[in-house]
């Protein structure tokens, strides 16, 4: 008697070898490879935000999201300087992205799960929150000051319909000023017409670097947001490469690069790493 193959089982090794298949196009079309045949990265940025991507004074580009495309550079092609911005704005980010037009985008992109519909987010490399900048010879030492003198404290904020609210998480009492411009808010601190002003705290950071000891902060932050990069959907390759860049940024061997760049534009001395146990699973 002849057995004939089962149709199950037929119908089984078709549905194997189609996704053997699959995952060959899928791994021989990563945007990895693309990229190491290219010989360059790409990576979508902006050109108006300090710290974060603008012009320098010989007109090119500089900043710590500009300092991660040379991270993840150096981990493709062991050289930082093999990158290519594309200035774009920020509704660009992820249309950018989806047409390929960028291989990665780099420019202060809050993680939501609305995006993350989208596009593949990295690991986070920054987090921010809302900070509050001083003068350096305030009588406000800490938040707990500020909180204890209720509604005798101004804060200068950007004029925003949220503003009194965020304001208010941290300091309920407290009266809110709201500004048209970044400027503006500033001198209202410069002038004493506030005592405070609330904004980003990578801002608050980077205004005590360029200004040494006119300004400071106190050590409080609240409203954490997740800064990460983004990629394409669908290229896991890709998403695991530029993970691994820059968590080897973050905790292994091109520390270093991240450490510097941190401090230069945050002001801030990073820890080294800890030697032994895997701090990812403390």
């Amino acid at each position: 008697m002849h057995h004939r193959p089962s149709v199950f089982k037929a119908c089984v090794f078709l549905f194997a070898a189609s996704a053997s298949l699959a995952a060959a196009v899928q791994a021989a079309d990563s945007k990895l490879d693309t990229v190491l045949k290219r010989g360059h990265l790409i990576v979508g940025t902006g050109s108006t935000n300090a710290p974060w991507h603008f012009q320098g004074a010989d007109g090119k580009l500089q900043g710590f999201d500009i300092d991660i495309g040379h991270i993840v550079a150096k981990g493709l092609f062991n050289d930082p300087s093999k990158v290519e911005y594309v200035v774009q704005s920020s509704d660009a980010r992820i249309p950018n992205l989806l047409t390929d037009k960028v291989d990665m985008s780099c420019q202060f992109i809050t993680v939501t799960a609305s995006r993350a519909q989208q596009v593949a987010f990295t690991l986070p490399y920054y987090r921010e929150g809302v900070g509050l900048l001083l003068p350096a010879n305030s009588k406000y030492k800490e938040i707990e000051d500020l909180q204890a003198a209720g509604d005798s404290v101004t804060v200068a904020v950007l004029q925003n319909v949220y503003a009194e609210e965020l304001v208010h998480q941290a300091l309920p009492k407290a009266k809110v000023d709201q500004y048209d411009s970044v400027d503006l808010m500033y001198q209202a601190v410069n002038s004493g017409r506030a005592d405070t002003a609330a904004t980003d705290q990578s801002s608050v950071k980077y205004l005590m670097v360029q200004n040494p000891g006119r300004y400071r902060s106190p050590s409080y932050a609240w409203s954490p947001q997740t800064y990460a990069c983004a990629v394409k959907r669908g290229d896991q390759d890709w998403l695991n490469f530029v993970n691994t860049a820059l968590h080897e940024a973050m905790t292994g061997v091109e520390f270093p690069m991240y450490k510097a760049s941190f401090k230069q534009w945050f002001g801030v001395d990073l820890p080294e790493p800890a030697i032994g146990f895997p701090v990812e699973f403390k």
